[in-house]
């Protein structure tokens, strides 16, 4: 039995004297299925039958149970391959199993959600298989920091059985306070969402109905937060698309990444504006285990109305252990009476060089999961808003590059798991205006993005 295959399949760089052996798959078995439904077994299974040789076979048949696995309804999904020796067995035969193990109708569990430099505990109830085609319901609750809760119910179902291609529909409530900004929110909404891959990258679609209550946290708040106090209605579509082909998402050594963001509101509702948020970052290796990343962003909003206005929640906001290193959360860009009011435009750049704790210490253990780091960011928020497009010639680009802040400094960075890092620094703001909120020395940053 050839049941000791690669998961990761068959090398294709690599020479494959098994490649011309004669092969035919004339039996395959899928066992354990309860509640998954013949069809979509069916689907995936199929392209197994058409293999042409021992070397596609096995390529494919490790190509399946991939797929199975994205499906998100197994446990467990062991494959075997065997020579057949049924009924008009030929002497190139063969016979493919996959033994699984269906997921429970319920199950539950407690995750923690990081953020900005906030937490929040999220409890989970879902149905990973509920009509047998791979669809999954999910209640979800959220209780966190800076006063956030939340609860939703999400649906999500394969198109055609594909895992690489994701419909969902969500109903949720949220709510949270914003002390940097004066006021709290809570938002009610619906989202339907396409999600799907394409020869440039992955790609989701999504339309949000929110309907929003802006509140003001107390009478001190500022008079220009207080004017926007009240209820909007939202409907927007937003696309995201995602290039990603850096080594690691934590502590990339090589590779890059491209994401860009845009928003389009005003299919009905009281907001209306387009919104484009990109971020661009590379990564290289260098000599003695060191790597040298570069990121940059940016982004713009801008009111689809004349005279129109963009609310305090839809601006950009920059500033903070996770963007802009020297400053206090959301502490660069236009203020009033203390309260961040955010911008329509922002950018901003991180040069970092990554390399191992001196001395090395914990080499080849948890040594590996920490990294010293240098670094200089560079980022500027503002308002164009009032201006037209053909307003922003060079004189009003070069004010607003006038603006620009720089800090540098230098820390430790913790790997959390395959999702998230730790970053403890010292850092001094070189370049800052007037209003900014600055914060030289220690800080600490804990996040899934980093600038």
């Amino acid at each position: 039995m050839f049941g000791a295959v690669n998961a990761e399949g068959p090398d294709e760089n690599a020479q494959h004297p098994v490649a011309a052996v004669p092969a035919r798959v004339q039996k395959v078995v899928l066992e354990g299925l309860s509640k998954t439904k013949d069809d979509l077994a069916v689907k995936h299974i199929k392209p197994l039958l058409e293999s042409n040789g021992f070397y596609e076979m096995v390529r494919d048949a490790v190509a399946v149970r991939e797929k199975l696995n994205q499906l998100g309804i197994f446990d467990r999904i062991i494959l075997s391959i065997d020579t057949y020796k049924g009924e008009n067995a030929r002497p190139d035969g063969y016979e493919v199993r996959f033994t699984t193990r269906e997921r429970k109708n319920l199950k539950g569990g407690v995750s923690t959600q990081i953020g900005q430099n906030d937490m929040n505990v999220v409890f989970d109830v879902y149905s990973p298989n509920v009509f047998g085609r791979a669809e999954k319901i999910k209640f979800s609750y959220v209780y966190g920091t800076e006063h956030s809760r939340g609860f939703g119910v999400q649906f999500m179902k394969p198109v055609s059985g594909d895992p690489d291609v994701m419909m969902g529909a969500r109903v949720f409530q949220e709510q949270g306070e914003y002390p940097w900004s004066g006021y709290r929110e809570n938002d009610r909404g619906l989202s339907l969402d396409l999600s799907f891959a394409s020869l440039l990258g992955m790609h989701n679609v999504r339309w949000d109905g929110v309907w929003r209550d802006l509140r003001c946290l107390s009478n001190t708040s500022a008079f220009a937060v207080r004017e926007q106090a009240g209820h909007s209605l939202k409907s927007s579509i937003i696309h995201t698309f995602e290039r990603d082909n850096r080594d690691d998402t934590v502590l990339p050594t090589r590779g890059t990444l491209l994401k860009i963001i845009q928003e389009y509101a005003g299919l009905a509702g009281n907001n209306k504006f387009f919104k484009h948020d990109v971020e661009i970052q590379g990564n290289a290796a260098l000599p003695l285990s060191t790597v040298l990343q570069l990121t940059v962003a940016g982004g713009v909003v801008r009111s689809l109305e004349e005279n129109g206005k963009i609310l305090i929640n839809d601006r950009f906001f920059l500033g903070g252990p996770l963007t802009l290193r020297g400053f206090n959360k959301n502490g660069v860009g236009p203020h009033s009476d203390g309260n961040a009011l955010g911008g329509d435009v922002y950018c901003m750049s991180g040069l970092h060089l990554y390399t191992p704790l001196p001395f090395r210490p914990g080499k080849g253990g948890f040594g590996n999961i920490f990294r010293s780091h240098f670094f200089v960011n560079t980022g500027t928020c503002g308002n164009v808003q009032n201006l037209s497009i053909d307003q922003l010639n060079r004189g009003n680009l070069d004010s607003f590059k006038n603006t620009l802040r720089m800090s540098y400094g230098f820390g430790i960075v913790l790997r959390l798991g395959g999702i998230a890092r730790v970053e403890l620094n010292y850092v001094i703001p070189a370049w800052q205006q007037k209003g900014d909120s600055a914060n030289k020395g220690v800080q600490l940053g804990i996040g899934i993005r980093f600038l």
